[in-house]
């Protein structure tokens, strides 16, 4: 597979975008898709699943850390997962939108601010 559109400073971001999607789903889907069956049938689903995460999430670091230290790869990883988290949580699970949503996506944001300013 030619990963290179993503081998660029931000190109990366969008591997990292897709590789917390199935995370997400690897982590949380079966709560409300495997609820009433036995748990090791959600863990070998979510194993599934997460061969896919990991498929995208390695070589997107790989790439990332050309670039970026490893806080701010880490700080990166959590605002995406926050992204992908809040809209999952929302329209998927039909979870109530939150206002401590925003008050941790404003959390991140500082994250983001410390760990970039230098």
């Amino acid at each position: 597979m030619n990963l290179s559109i993503f081998n660029n400073q931000f190109g990366f971001i969008g591997m990292l975008v897709l590789s917390n999607v199935f995370m997400t789903f690897a982590w949380y889907a079966h709560l409300k898709n495997l609820a009433a069956k036995p748990w090791w049938i959600a863990v070998l689903a979510s194993w599934a699943i997460a061969l896919f995460e990991y498929a995208l999430q390695v070589p997107a670091n790989r790439v990332g850390y050309q670039y970026f230290n490893l806080g701010q790869l880490k700080i990166a990883q959590e605002v995406i997962t926050l992204s992908v988290f809040v809209p999952f949580a929302v329209f998927y699970m039909g979870e109530p939108f939150k206002t401590d949503y925003i008050w941790a996506g404003l959390c991140l944001l500082g994250a983001v601010y410390f760990m970039f300013r230098s």
